[in-house]
């Protein structure tokens, strides 16, 4: 169906089916490991980017934070204003913030080119400032969003510690991400909606599988919760601020307890040692004291920068810089954290595409920056010189994939040794991912949802992909 089709087109084209243009001029470069990233404008004049997200459709979609929602085509750096909420408070840290993108109805027939648009923002209520989650639609060719629903409002907010960071997780469940709202104790209120990360269906309601029925409450504990990331293995990380000490990247665990305000950073006090013991505090998994302002986070596993594959990549607001953070195998430490990117002012949004491209959003503009004249922009950093590999196989490469449909379980037969397989859904995003010790594999189809998905085979000699179709 035609989902599929974009899907599968977006992946044999190289991940962004866009006519090609002149590249724009390197502003910076700089190694990782043996590869030279380069680093350019893809749009200026912007002002505090909040939220970048690759959108199913192979766009990017941006927040800035007075309230205006877009859409930026990566290939040409045009910035196509969608809405501009009526609503939005900005002020201080206030305003308009996270944002996600799906499609909805992805195995409709006939396909609906409809994609679902949530925003989290600050707006004031007989003269009380809040926090709300609204859901918009996008029709694919409109000029707007439309239908407006409320999801979530009346959340307790200042002009600091808002968050959010909204995540879309495989289950067709969102993770919203709040701050503590200047009201530390209300972090560890389980009553509370703040310093926690909610979980809701798509409609608002309650997943019935939440930690405590009835309550959208995911993880309580936290103090300012501002990047949001899940891996293709499903584990799901966060970067969050600190005090004056102690911003942390945790591992987002459910039902977890992260210690604020009685806990900053690890259980290393007595007092801390004793809280942590009798309430499941999950301990971050690397700290900065002093404190970095971290924010935006996202997962880098991509050929063409190959130094960065398998980690975290922070971006960072105080010290002005983008952080690669290293994972081990278990994903539970951090061994090593790599700054790039010292030059470019405050850093607050990130996203990467199919192809490989990093995307940033400087946040020079909100208050607490040095705005050069264009700013605040849209950098893009990149391997000029890799050239992906196609998608389409030779027929040396083509595998076999059986029984297919299929249930539970799948077998992947290979006609040569693979790095590397991985079933992507509709919106191009990893859900499972192995690594074959042989030529057979067999994939663990029981967390996955019934509909259509892509199975993509890396080996040495190029990568092959084939549909999927889940009972």
């Amino acid at each position: 169906m035609k989902t599929l089709r974009i899907a599968l087109a977006a992946f044999l084209l190289g991940g962004l089916p866009l006519a090609a243009v002149a590249q724009a001029p390197a502003l910076a470069t700089f190694p990782v490991g043996a590869t030279t990233v380069t680093a350019s404008a893809l749009a200026g004049n912007l002002t505090t980017i909040w939220e970048l997200a690759w959108g199913p459709d192979n766009f990017i979609w941006m927040t800035e934070r007075p309230g205006r929602i877009s859409r930026v085509n990566p290939a040409t750096g045009q910035v196509s204003l969608l809405l501009t909420l009526p609503d939005v408070t900005e002020s201080n840290e206030s305003g308009l913030l996270g944002l996600a993108v799906m499609e909805p109805f992805p195995l409709s027939v006939p396909p609906v080119a409809t994609y679902w648009v949530f925003v989290v923002y600050n707006y004031t209520d007989q003269s009380v400032l809040k926090e709300k989650l609204v859901r918009y639609t996008y029709t694919t060719g409109a000029t707007t969003l439309t239908n407006p629903l409320v999801l979530l409002g009346n959340i307790v907010a200042t002009t600091n510690h808002s968050g959010s960071r909204l995540l879309v997780l495989p289950d067709r469940t969102i993770l919203m991400t709040t701050g503590d709202a200047l009201l530390a104790s209300e972090s560890q209120n389980r009553a509370s909606l703040n310093g926690k990360i909610l979980r809701m269906n798509l409609d608002g309601t309650i997943p019935a599988d939440n930690p405590t029925p009835g309550s959208l409450v995911y993880t309580l504990g936290h103090r300012n919760p501002q990047g949001l990331v899940q891996l293709p293995n499903g584990r799901v990380y966060s970067s969050e601020h600190g005090p004056s000490t102690d911003d942390e990247i945790n591992k987002i665990e459910i039902g977890r307890n992260y210690g604020w305000p009685n806990v900053e950073g690890y259980c290393n006090l007595p007092a801390e040692a004793t809280f942590c013991a009798a309430n499941n505090v999950r301990e971050p998994l690397t700290t900065w004291t002093p404190t970095i302002a971290p924010a935006g986070l996202t997962y880098y596993d991509h050929p063409a920068i190959p130094g960065w594959r398998g980690s975290l990549l922070l971006a960072v607001l105080k010290d002005n810089k983008l952080t690669q953070l290293t994972l081990d195998a278990a994903g539970l430490t951090i061994p090593t954290r790599t700054d790039f990117l010292t030059t470019f002012g405050r850093l607050r949004a990130i996203c990467v595409s199919p192809q490989g491209k990093v995307y940033i959003g400087t946040s020079n503009r909100d208050g607490r920056g040095n705005p050069a004249a264009t700013d605040d922009r849209i950098l893009v950093l990149e391997n000029r010189a890799f050239v992906p590999t196609a998608t389409r196989a030779a027929a040396s490469f083509a595998f076999d994939l059986f029984p297919n449909p299929a249930r539970r379980q799948a077998t992947v037969r290979l006609p040569a040794p693979a790095a590397r397989l991985t079933v992507r859904d509709l919106l191009g995003r990893p859900v499972l991912t192995q690594y074959p010790a042989g030529l057979d594999a067999t994939l663990d189809l029981s967390a996955l949802r019934p509909g259509s998905y892509l199975v993509q085979a890396e080996g040495a000699t190029g990568t092959a992909t084939r549909s999927l179709v889940v009972e």
